[in-house]
């Protein structure tokens, strides 16, 4: 089945494309190849780059970016963010119940295992409220599409949701590579993202500091693969970009070292794992966190953005039950629907995946960045056979799905527009209120016929555009 293209069709351009189509066939080919090299500087001078662990060679590299903006109309939009705001409550009240009085398990709509054998699920986190109540402050949906109203989460990412700083930098390359566009088209805003994420943080802050809160992004150091996108949000907020070593626990709170001594915090934006944020409640070796600073959440003297334990809601299994789990907190049907699930935990759900991998995509319930997966159709029989003996002695530790017909959208092509896969990343922030930015990070397979659009699989992005009405 051919997949759904965004621009084009049969032969007719789609509305949300018809303005931008009529400006295209008017530009000559040589200045959109001189303007995508121009947006290939911008990238290299910003300093733009991802870094690929396990490769000795190239380990920073430059994302890829099309010029060709993903555009989605202003009434598409709307039911998506209904849908997706839906869910982000539906999660935040799972987040809290779990761990609190686990009435989704008595109430017999999932399984008490998915949660007590879980390794995301934090027994440290039992009987904890975060300060304002919420868990997962920043979330990154990732949606994809197959048809006109056809739009599916593929997963939800709701421990450290990477991407924003190429979407808003996609944004300003955009507009400094053409302006006359956002003259003439218009495009709902992105950049103001910062701030509202400041806004959204500073309003959990605790009770007593939400006056004035000191706010801080803690970051693992410059080999992590974000670590672009971590300082970056730190500047765009106008707060302090923080590692362990300049946080200590005075008072009661936690402080960083200023060059006017420590200065507490009131909330840290984490983008550290778990497990690494306090050695003397997780992995005792870890020198990226702070001693101590689990005491100070309990006390609740800091509000951590996102919440510890949070990942347990990013689980691919987990994620196989968000119908249920949007209906029994919402009382509402899901508006977005998940991508069909098989769980393999379930003996005729893995018969029947063992039976039909040529066709589907089996992954990891704790995998990301398109590790730990097979795409069933482009694997070879060999590959199959060996993840399938993965699969048969670890049953549990996988999901599997049937392998889409991504919709596609155009990229800039040597011989002019063509169809590439793609998926959206929109960025949900979460506090007195939900704020959806209208887009978010569009991923695009920039290889003919992938499927696979992360960036450390070969992916590339673009800019984003929904349209005001």
């Amino acid at each position: 089945m051919k997949p759904f293209d965004e621009m084009q069709a049969g032969r007719k351009v789609r509305q949300p494309y018809q303005d931008y189509d009529r400006w295209f066939g008017e530009q000559d080919g040589d200045y959109l190849t001189a303007k995508s090299r121009d947006a290939e500087q911008v990238f290299r001078r910003t300093g733009i780059t991802f870094a690929v662990y396990g490769e000795q060679e190239a380990a920073e590299r430059l994302i890829p970016f099309d010029i060709v903006p993903r555009i989605i109309s202003g009434t598409e939009w709307r039911r998506l963010a209904q849908g997706i705001e839906q869910r982000v409550v539906a999660l935040n009240a799972f987040l809290d119940d779990i761990y609190h009085r686990q009435e989704i398990i008595r109430a017999g709509r999932i399984p008490k295992s998915l949660i007590a054998h879980n390794d995301a699920f934090l027994p440290e986190m039992l009987g904890i409220k975060p300060p304002g109540g919420v868990y997962t402050h920043i979330i990154g949906v990732d949606i994809v599409r197959t048809g006109e109203n056809e739009f599916f989460v593929l997963e939800d990412n709701a421990r450290t949701p990477s991407g924003v700083s190429y979407m808003l930098e996609n944004r300003e390359t955009m507009m400094q590579l053409f302006p006359e566009l956002f003259r003439d088209i218009r495009v709902r805003p992105v950049e103001n993202y910062p701030q509202l994420l400041r806004q959204s943080l500073a309003a959990v802050a605790p009770e007593a500091a939400r006056e004035n809160p000191t706010v801080a992004v803690l970051t693992p150091g410059i080999y992590n693969s974000a670590y672009f996108e971590h300082s970056f949000l730190a500047d765009s907020m106008g707060c302090e970009l923080v590692e362990g070593s300049d946080l200590r626990i005075e008072n009661g709170k936690v402080a960083m070292r200023t060059t006017e001594g420590y200065k507490p915090i009131d909330v840290l934006y984490r983008r550290v794992d778990d497990g690494y944020l306090d050695p003397l409640t997780f992995e005792p070796d870890s020198a990226l966190g702070v001693a101590g600073i689990m005491d100070v959440y309990r006390a609740g003297n800091i509000t951590i953005a996102n919440a510890p334990g949070t990942g347990i809601a990013d689980d691919k299994a987990i994620y196989s039950y968000m119908p249920e789990i949007v209906e029994f907190y919402t009382g509402r049907k899901a508006i977005l629907q998940n991508v069909p699930t098989w769980r393999c935990s379930d003996e005729d759900s893995l018969k029947y995946v063992l039976e039909h991998m040529s066709e589907l995509v089996v992954k990891e319930v704790h995998g990301s960045g398109g590790y730990g997966m097979l795409v069933g159709p482009a694997a070879k029989k060999a590959e199959r056979e060996a993840f399938a003996a993965k699969l048969k002695a670890r049953p549990a530790n996988y999901i599997a799905q049937p392998t889409l017909a991504l919709s596609t959208c155009p990229i800039l092509t040597e011989k002019g527009l063509a169809p590439r896969h793609v998926d959206l990343r929109p960025f949900v922030l979460v506090s007195d209120q939900v704020r959806i930015v209208p887009g978010g990070l569009t991923r695009v397979a920039l290889k003919q016929g992938s499927l696979v659009v992360n960036s450390s699989q070969g992916g590339g992005t673009k800019d984003t555009w929904v349209l005001e009405d």
